[in-house]
């Protein structure tokens, strides 16, 4: 199954404390989002990944922000299932595709989608999504591109979600409104399940 399939929602994380990794993945598995992106934006990042992986076997646990070769090896040996970047240089797009996983390159022009789409990729994260045109640019693409599938994130809450997941061409959305930093810091972990779980009800309203 391609990851834009899993869920309507992807969370997007970053992870501070790494104690907060697990009951954190717990808590968006548990209300209906297995799928979880770990920004490689802080030290205990890649760590995460690898507890997560190692302790909650039904999430399906990947990075984001991923940006060079190194970050894609790193990603691998910490057990990262899939990886996601912001932008797309051909020497990461290779890199990401000798690693083996899934991953969704990062574009935000049609040139860009293109020069992917000659490579044989039809699935590409949209970032940063409501900064680069949102709605009506994803709408634009979907006409001269009709084999490409998107999961935009940048800017999209639960309240906007739903139009972008009813775009032909947009299989999930990233979200970063699914594990606040104060239900973190505090261990608020039901608050977000229950984010989680508003969030995967959006497939069946979708």
């Amino acid at each position: 199954m391609s990851l834009l399939d899993i869920a309507p929602v992807v969370p997007v994380v970053v992870i501070d404390d790494l104690e907060t990794a697990v009951p954190m993945a717990r808590a968006l598995v548990a209300g209906g989002l297995p799928v979880i992106e770990v920004t490689l934006r802080t030290a205990p990042a890649l760590k995460a990944v690898k507890r997560i992986a190692a302790e909650v076997p039904e999430a399906v646990i990947g990075t984001g922000t991923v940006r060079t070769v190194g970050d894609v090896l790193a990603s691998v040996d910490a057990g990262a299932k899939f990886l996601v970047s912001p932008g797309s240089t051909p020497a990461l797009v290779n890199a990401m595709q000798a690693s083996g996983l899934p991953f969704l390159p990062g574009v935000a022009t049609a040139s860009e989608v293109m020069a992917l789409a000659e490579r044989g990729l039809t699935e590409m994260k949209f970032f940063p999504a409501e900064a680069a045109g949102g709605l009506p640019y994803l709408k634009s693409l979907a006409g001269p591109l009709p084999g490409v599938r998107f999961c935009p994130t940048g800017g999209i809450k639960l309240a906007t979600a739903p139009d972008y997941l009813a775009l032909p061409n947009v299989g999930c959305v990233g979200g970063t409104w699914l594990t606040p930093a104060d239900a973190l810091a505090t261990g608020d972990y039901a608050r977000i399940e229950k984010l989680a779980a508003e969030a995967a009800a959006l497939r069946q309203a979708s």
